[in-house]
């Protein structure tokens, strides 16, 4: 049976989403830099806060969905080894086609973002970086909303948290060039070209893990329950 890496695959959903991300939410991610100076040593020290400070927050709703998660998954015969690989299977196909933007974006969560970045920019840069980066969870964002949804299909909490760090991990690479060189990405990648290059590379996604786990889906004897055998 075919074997698909999830933190592998959640970390390759990373880098597929921060294509959008670079054009979308670059900019929002910067804001946390208003008082430092690109190419500095206290720019950087502050883009790492950040990056620290998201990731381990991903990490904290990844294990919260895990443990929620993990008496649902415990009705499915092979648990979280078939379920989850195919249900991001499916998180690719909806980031190709397009329909991420219709996931709900909940409201409350937004203004609860407003709020912190407003007493952020009251900070000094270490702990307004730091702070902005743990909050990343309550943006408007759809496919983080639909990783953490599969975070729950993982079975455990570290499983969970582990999924979604592996996430964050994938979007670091863009992202953090998006945040040290802003300006020089400013008009040379355009939110609507980076956007289908997403989707191009979340349908390829899709069509090869789909690819892989095509064995799964054996209906033959082998699939046959065991009481069934003593029936025939």
């Amino acid at each position: 049976m075919p074997v698909i890496d999830t933190s592998a695959a959640a970390f390759l959903a990373g880098l597929v989403t921060s294509v959008h991300c670079v054009g979308m939410c670059g900019p929002l991610s910067c804001s946390w830099a208003i008082s430092s100076k690109p190419g500095t040593s206290g720019f950087f020290r502050d883009t790492g806060l950040y990056h620290a400070g998201r990731i381990f927050s991903y990490g904290l709703v990844g294990a919260l969905a895990g443990t929620i998660g993990y008496l649902p998954l415990k009705w499915f015969q092979h648990g979280p080894g078939i379920v989850l690989p195919w249900l991001l299977v499916l998180a690719f196909a909806m980031v190709g086609m397009g329909l991420d933007s219709w996931l709900p974006k909940p409201r409350f969560l937004s203004a609860r973002l407003r709020r912190i970045q407003t007493a952020a920019f009251q900070m000094k840069s270490t702990l307004r970086a730091s702070l902005l980066g743990f909050a990343t969870p309550l943006l408007p964002c759809g496919p983080l909303y639909l990783m953490f949804a599969l975070a729950m299909a993982n079975g455990s909490a570290f499983k969970g948290a582990e999924f979604a760090m592996a996430f964050g991990l994938g979007t670091l690479p863009l992202l953090w060039l998006a945040q040290t060189q802003i300006h020089w990405l400013g008009g040379r990648m355009q939110p609507a070209t980076l956007r289908k290059l997403q989707r191009g590379l979340a349908l390829v996604s899709a069509l090869v893990m789909a690819w892989r786990l095509r064995g799964t889906l054996d209906f033959g004897s082998d699939a046959v329950p065991s009481c069934c055998h003593a029936m025939l």
